[in-house]
């Protein structure tokens, strides 16, 4: 994807960490659980390069507080519908074309020895 026949650039946060009490067994929602969460954002970032100007660009600060946010609130069942909200989060800003967003669930109920659960999706604006 492209914005006025440039390609856009990739700004990444990696491993966000917040305890969520999702999953579809009880004691998931009861205990919760460590997840992380990877964010790949797709934006033009030549005005805040040009001005040098915070309000050019995403307050990656900020959106890792609302990442945080919604992984440690309103418990689901799946981490696809957690995926999606952060999703949702990422692609508030007007000026994220795209995101790509991955959850991680290392601790999931799962009776084998792995190392992580981990879901990516990608999602564009309209």
């Amino acid at each position: 994807m492209t914005t006025n026949d440039q390609p856009l650039d990739r700004l990444a946060v990696r491993g966000i960490e917040a305890v969520g009490h999702h999953g579809v067994f009880e004691h998931e929602r009861r205990d919760g659980q460590v997840f992380s969460a990877d964010l790949v954002l797709f934006l033009d970032t030549r005005d805040a390069a040009r001005t040098d100007d915070l309000q050019e660009t995403v307050d990656y600060g900020t959106l890792v507080a609302k990442v945080k946010q919604a992984i440690e609130t309103d418990p689901v069942d799946l981490i696809e519908t957690l995926a999606d909200r952060i999703v949702r989060v990422c692609l508030d800003d007007p000026r994220v074309h795209r995101t790509e967003v991955t959850v991680h669930k290392p601790d999931a109920p799962i009776e084998a020895t792995f190392t992580d659960v981990a879901l990516t999706i990608t999602r564009s604006r309209s």
